[in-house]
């Protein structure tokens, strides 16, 4: 690819040094050229008729001409008898005044003087031709820069790659296998052609990338640009619509014109949701300039023209607002789903972005992968960087499962804060901590306790109780009633404990997240997970509106005025259940409350293994969470 360098510094310097070359030339005019005003106004000047006059009167002693400046020095006698010199300005002319000067016996001198102001006058003249020159260059350079770039603004904007230049290879990607192995097999397509075509096969057109933000969509392509071995093309999805008409169609064409002339080549269109949109969809008459470069690229990808060894490679995290024309066989062949990784998944993660970071022999990495259920690849990446920059921050030579510990608290909570001073306030959030903790300790489904904390955390966190989730229902989605049932106890745990501890006066705006949780939670047993008493039915509405994408602005319920009243009595119902069990499990256990408030107030943080010990020596453990202390 060919690219100018200097020219912009260059038409930043003549435009830096216009103004000071305009301005010079100025001072220079004003300078050494004479000024007539001032020429008039000089009080050693003598008048023509004055000086004729002079000679007549025999005050006159001595004359000195200058041809040049066509004037003359002339001695005169003054009123007190002294010799003065006056200036006289002569007519071009003066053969007349020489002979008058000659019969009146005047001496006189001939003595041409030096025509500074002339030559100032050249020199600023040629200056100001210079100047005017100039700055007409450049206002036509300048001119057709502009008519380049409306040429130009129709071209692709895409980065072009030879080779591996991304420094990215599948040995890099982890956690990901099912998705890597498919887009394997379509490098090995273009280094192996043959292998497949000899049994028929035909190279997929277009691969879809999905999944969540954070999955390592982008990362697969940067290493199939690093295998592949041919040219490869990259663009964003946002970078072909433009406010001008057409321009969007126009880099479209711009691109497949390219690759097509470097088949056989890749191409990657990241977020081509922002582009390829469902048509029609939009309110108030839609973006027509975005539907002509989809219709564009629809044509590009598989029309009337064949682009044989270009393969589309594309990503997005909304394949449900793209129009069903690009994703149909011919165009995107294949929709590869980039899911969140499970254990296994996050365990390769793991171990791919720690080969650069010194860890501590103590730090197990399984301990991570299994804490860390529902985090993305980005996320775990984070995740150990973070703790790379606090180990760093306190002066530590290796990574120790205390740096990863606040990293992830830090990631998944927020910013750790001074710790309150004793008061009224922190005793309140210790009860309110506490009842979340006792529950998640005492209930049978429930998750075991990681620690619980009274340390406020940045966006108002005056503290937390964490749980180590169960990694295999988290990464499958299959939750129980039970597990559902016990998870809104749980959080509704914080507000039972002020209730019973401090009265209904007491009861703070603290909980208003753990609500809205329970709010959700519970309309997702009766909408979407049929575990009410209404039935086995998926009442939530289908039509998903992302940016009016899809559907209309007049969206309804799919059920009546009566179900939804149903709905909202069943998860007040549920909500409601589950609070008095919390408070029933607060009140049956005051003393062992009060005892961990005090420990949690003195310490500020208690371990989830230390936690369970002061429980089990107040009441007995379910099955589940002895297993769990068992195994820390």
């Amino acid at each position: 690819m060919k690219k100018t360098f200097g020219a912009k510094p260059h038409r930043k310097r003549i435009s830096r040094y216009f103004l000071p070359l305009a301005t010079g030339w100025m001072i220079l005019q004003s300078v050494f050229l004479p000024s007539p005003t001032l020429a008039q106004n000089k009080s050693n000047e003598l008048s023509y008729s004055q000086f004729l006059q002079k000679i007549e009167q025999g005050e006159v002693e001595r004359v000195e001409l200058d041809p040049r400046a066509n004037s003359a020095i002339v001695e005169i006698i003054g009123e007190s008898g002294e010799t003065v010199k006056r200036e006289v300005q002569l007519f071009d002319e003066n053969s007349a005044l020489i002979t008058r000067l000659r019969d009146s016996k005047i001496p006189i001198d001939v003595e041409a003087s030096d025509n500074n102001a002339e030559t100032a006058s050249i020199i600023a003249n040629g200056v100001l031709i210079l100047l005017l020159i100039g700055g007409l260059a450049l206002i036509i350079r300048r001119s057709a820069k502009a008519s380049g770039q409306a040429m130009s603004f129709g071209k692709s904007r895409a980065r072009y790659q030879v080779e591996d230049q991304t420094g990215v290879r599948f040995d890099d990607v982890a956690g990901i296998d099912e998705a890597k192995e498919e887009l394997q097999e379509v490098v090995t397509f273009l280094k192996e052609t043959e292998r497949f075509t000899a049994v028929g096969a035909k190279i997929p057109k277009g691969v879809l990338l999905v999944g969540s933000p954070g999955t390592g969509k982008t990362l697969l392509a940067k290493a199939v640009s690093g295998e592949a071995g041919v040219p490869f093309y990259s663009i964003s999805g946002s970078e072909f619509v433009e406010m001008f008409v057409g321009v969007g169609a126009s880099r479209v064409r711009d691109l497949f014109k390219k690759a097509k002339e470097n088949a056989p080549c890749l191409v990657f269109i990241d977020e081509i949701d922002a582009v390829g949109r469902k048509r029609g969809a939009g309110v108030g008459g839609g973006n027509d300039e975005r539907e002509q470069t989809l219709n564009q690229l629809l044509t590009e990808m598989n029309g009337f023209e064949e682009n044989a060894g270009v393969i589309v490679i594309a990503a997005t995290n909304r394949p449900d607002v793209l129009d069903p024309a690009l994703m149909r066989p011919g165009r995107f062949d294949r929709q590869i789903t980039v899911d969140l990784p499970s254990y296994k998944g996050r365990l390769g993660i793991l171990d791919v972005h720690s080969r650069n970071k010194k860890l501590d022999p103590d730090v197990s990495l399984e301990a991570i992968a299994r804490r860390t259920p529902g985090l993305s690849g980005a996320d775990l990446a984070n995740l150990l960087n973070e703790a790379a920059i606090l180990t760093a921050r306190r002066f530590k030579e290796t990574i120790t499962m205390l740096e990863i510990d606040d990293a992830l608290d830090r990631i998944t909570i927020g910013l750790s804060l001074n710790p309150l001073l004793d008061s009224k306030k922190k005793r309140l959030i210790a009860y309110h901590e506490v009842g979340h903790a006792l529950l998640m300790t005492l209930l049978e489904h429930s998750d075991p306790l990681n620690k619980v904390t009274i340390i406020p955390r940045a966006g108002g966190v005056g503290g937390f109780a964490q749980q180590n989730f169960n990694e295999d229902m988290v990464d499958s989605g299959l939750y129980t009633r039970a597990w559902i049932i016990d998870r809104i106890t749980i959080t509704l745990g914080g507000r039972a404990a002020e209730k019973e501890i401090f009265g209904d006066a007491e009861v703070t705006a603290g909980a208003s997240n753990d609500l809205k949780v329970v709010s959700n939670l519970a309309r997702e047993m009766v909408t979407r997970y049929g575990m009410s008493d209404l039935g086995p039915l998926a009442l939530e509405s289908q039509n998903d509106q992302v940016f009016l994408g899809r559907g209309d602005a007049n969206q309804h319920n799919e059920y009546s005025e009566e179900v939804a009243t149903k709905i909202d009595q069943q998860v007040r119902a549920i909500a409601l259940r589950c609070y008095e069990k919390a408070r029933q499990m607060i009140r049956e256990n005051r003393a062992l409350i009060d005892h961990l408030v005090d420990l949690l107030l003195y310490e500020e943080t208690i371990e989830g293994e230390e936690f369970r010990k002061i429980v089990s020596q107040y009441t007995q453990l379910p099955k589940k969470q002895l297993v769990s202390s068992g195994n820390q």
